[in-house]
């Protein structure tokens, strides 16, 4: 394991900031001896997962981790399965709002993460850091852009390791919301440093 690209989406439905941008650029540009590639993506559909597939071709990394925000999760969520499909409850930050259209016309309807997702649990849980398997990305440009890691991956990267991982809010995203969990910056990117040393792993 010699390189990590790290994703992160620009801020999203209203939010000021995006809890995953803010955690990813954190990172320093190595950890235990591995690069680490950090991309900014925009939360469009369509878009996203063409700047996620450009930036796989002109950096070959060994692994993708993307990372996205879940408002109401308490847990660093580790996502075991993408879906076909595209299905908005709110538009992107171009006004798209796909409803159940297919990602990838004819593609497979799942692909599983190809993440040690229970190793990557382990380590995670090891250090301290509140971690959960979570079966569903959802259906919006995280769901999109996992399953287009893992599609390009089948494609033409068969050994790439791909997943995705939803995280909760920052603290000062829950000043105007009462009761909803939240977790630091910091704590998630530490939750990354933990998770590359798992991939160099494993």
């Amino acid at each position: 394991m010699k390189k990590v690209l790290i994703t992160a989406f620009d801020p999203f439905g209203g939010e000021p900031v995006n809890p995953a941008l803010e955690a990813v650029m954190r990172l320093p540009d190595e950890i235990d001896g591995v690069t680490i590639i950090k991309k900014e993506i925009p939360t469009v559909f369509g878009k996203s997962a063409e700047i996620l597939c450009q930036a796989l071709e002109q950096e070959k990394p060994d692994a993708v981790i993307s990372v996205g925000q879940a408002g109401g999760r308490t847990h660093i969520s580790i996502e075991r399965v993408a879906i076909n499909i595209d299905d908005a409850r709110i538009p992107d930050n171009e006004g798209n709002q796909p409803i159940d259209m297919p990602i990838v016309e004819g593609g497979p309807t799942a692909y599983f993460a190809t993440l040690p997702v229970k190793a990557i649990i382990r380590d995670l849980i090891d250090a301290g850091i509140p971690t959960a398997i979570s079966e569903t990305a959802g259906t919006f440009v995280c769901n999109h852009l996992m399953y287009a890691a893992l599609h390009y991956a089948a494609e033409k990267q068969p050994d790439l390791k791909a997943g995705f991982i939803h995280i909760p809010y920052l603290p000062e995203q829950t000043l105007d919301k009462a009761k909803m969990p939240s977790m630091s910056a910091d704590s998630v990117a530490d939750s990354l440093k933990v998770m590359v040393r798992t991939l160099k792993n494993s």
